[in-house]
């Protein structure tokens, strides 16, 4: 969608093609984070989309056994918007679209899932999508793939997937958030062989319940009685509310993958986000690193697309410049899971506070680290295209 809004912005003709008839999933990635607050400043729109509802992270924390230490500290980010924003995917999406829909070049189709590439003397030339119609074939200069770790498009296209693993998998739900509750906005609990991650969304909880890879239907097995103890066990508070998950249909697995394409592009055809590179939800940053190169994208291609396809060079030039921050954010998630979540969900014993976060805890400055790694993120983009598209107020 980012993609599509950018290019359209150039006046460049694009069409997005979105497999569902809206976007309301619950449990995607509901973070903005501040890196894509900047970009919405850079196009003009960051006021009004602040006007949307939504939520405000400046410090996030983590409680190890007993003891309770802030890990980062948003206050310092350089950039216009010091916090993460929260918002519903669907209300991001939403706007964007308003954004995009002012201008002519833009089109989005809803319910057309894309099913096959079309490919010519070993050039990618369009998309064949399922629609209520039946089979729409749509052919374009540039195909982009950003249909998510579960890609149709990079699958047809058969490019080489480096699977980096993860050891756990994520159970996602809702529960209600009372007044007097905790007033931070984001958490995470660890002890025993659990790990709970809390963020405040005003009227509720959106709770992840971390558990190791593979063992969601285990846990079923044991009951929905027993899944509640152990949300309660970890965090009393919320006894009084577990019963709100009446069955199992209110819990959502996410199962983790950590992985990036060996080759990003063939000739016709990009991949970008989690086609191009699934992330662990560590730090919510895979929503991030997906706009970002949907923005480098439009910088890199942009011009290339006035003038008719892109070379396969053009495309790769994508890829050389995504390929750093897409490495080091997943190195960095990588550690973590092995150093941290694996040794939590593997053990039985009471937990002692990490040096890291002891060090964190004696010296605050310190905090400002992973603030900034988390809400910007390595090699920031910028808006480096004109706006020259035809904005004539529309809205679909």
């Amino acid at each position: 969608m980012m993609a599509g809004f950018l290019l359209a912005r150039m006046g460049i003709d694009t069409l997005v093609l979105e497999k569902h008839g809206d976007f309301l999933r619950d449990f995607r990635g509901d973070t903005i984070h501040a890196s894509t607050l900047e970009i919405m400043y850079e196009l003009g729109i960051l006021n009004e989309f602040l006007k949307r509802p939504h939520q405000e992270v400046r410090e996030l924390a983590t409680q190890v056994g007993s003891e309770t230490v802030v890990i980062a500290d948003l206050r310092h980010l350089p950039t216009r918007c010091k916090f993460v924003g929260l918002m519903p995917q669907w209300d991001f999406l939403d706007f964007v679209k308003e954004q995009a829909s002012r201008y002519e070049t833009f089109h989005l189709k809803m319910q057309a899932e894309v099913s096959d590439l079309v490919i010519e003397n070993g050039t990618v030339k369009g998309v064949q999508a399922k629609t209520p119609e039946g089979v729409l074939e749509v052919r374009a200069p540039l195909t982009i793939g950003a249909d998510g770790r579960h890609s149709v498009v990079r699958r047809k296209a058969n490019l080489k997937v480096i699977d980096i693993g993860a050891p756990m998998d994520v159970m996602w739900m809702r529960l209600s958030r009372h007044e007097d509750d905790r007033a931070i906005s984001a958490f995470g609990h660890a002890d025993k062989g659990k790990i709970l991650v809390l963020i405040n969304r005003d009227k509720y909880w959106q709770c992840a319940f971390v558990i190791p890879k593979g063992e969601a239907e285990n846990i079923k097995k044991r009951g929905l009685e027993a899944f509640r103890q152990e949300i309660a066990g970890l965090e009393p508070f919320l006894s009084d509310r577990v019963s709100e998950l009446r069955d199992w249909s209110e819990v959502s697995l996410l199962t983790v993958a950590v992985d990036r394409l060996q080759e990003w592009a063939l000739p016709g055809l990009l991949c970008i986000g989690d086609a191009a590179h699934a992330m662990s939800p560590i730090g919510g940053v895979g929503i991030n690193l997906a706009i970002q190169d949907a923005v480098a994208t439009a910088n890199l291609l942009g011009e290339a697309l006035r003038r008719g396809a892109p070379s396969l060079e053009e495309l790769l030039s994508v890829q050389r410049r995504r390929t750093f921050p897409t490495n080091a954010t997943q190195q960095m998630q990588v550690v973590l899971q092995n150093n941290a979540i694996r040794r939590v969900l593997g053990s039985q014993q009471p937990l002692q506070l990490p040096w890291l976060l002891r060090m964190l805890r004696r010296w605050p400055a310190l905090r400002r680290i992973p603030a900034r790694l988390i809400a910007v993120g390595f090699r920031p983009e910028h808006i480096r295209t004109p706006e020259t598209g035809s904005a004539n107020g529309r809205a679909d």
